[in-house]
């Protein structure tokens, strides 16, 4: 039988853990930009779909990103109210708006995005780095628990990453 110290401690712990890190070193590298992890989801993810010719609702963004509907609404006021995101008529349905970042939204999201990167560069470096075959694995190993738990009923994952390769 493997020695008690050997065994490592539930996953639910561990991602817990690494996860509350993780948020709580974006916030500290996105401060200086007038930001929080959960806005920098928010317009990051944003500017992914405008990138790919969307204007998207707040119903569209919510599902791209995986957070919550009401969240990203209350995100986006605060952020449109920074001048980070501007909400806009849709003409396809009265019931909705239209998002888009502002030049003032972009800028800080190309200002943000490789202080991302090399912040998650200096979180692989255990694993060998961003593009080390240990990270793509454990990536793989994440995406193929989320599906799992999508198939138990859990919250869907982010349509963002859901075809996301290695």
């Amino acid at each position: 039988m493997a020695n008690r110290a050997d065994v490592p401690p539930p996953m639910g712990y561990l991602l817990w853990h690494v996860s509350l890190r993780w948020r709580v070193a974006m916030d500290r590298i996105l401060a200086p930009l007038g930001l929080t992890h959960a806005q920098y989801a928010v317009v990051a993810s944003l500017h992914a779909m405008t990138a790919g010719g969307l204007r998207p609702s707040q119903r569209q963004l919510a599902e791209y990103s995986g957070l919550e509907p009401m969240y990203i609404s209350r995100l986006v006021r605060v952020l449109e109210r920074a001048g980070l995101v501007e909400r806009a008529d849709n003409p396809d349905d009265p019931r909705a708006v239209q998002l888009a970042l502002t030049p003032r939204g972009s800028d800080v999201v190309a200002k943000a995005v490789p202080e991302v990167r090399k912040l998650e560069e200096r979180y692989l470096v255990p694993l060998g780095g961003r593009d080390s075959v240990r990270n793509v694995e454990l990536r793989r190993a994440l995406q193929t628990l989320l599906a799992h738990a999508d198939a138990l009923g859990g919250t869907p994952a982010p349509t963002a990453f859901g075809q996301a390769a290695g």
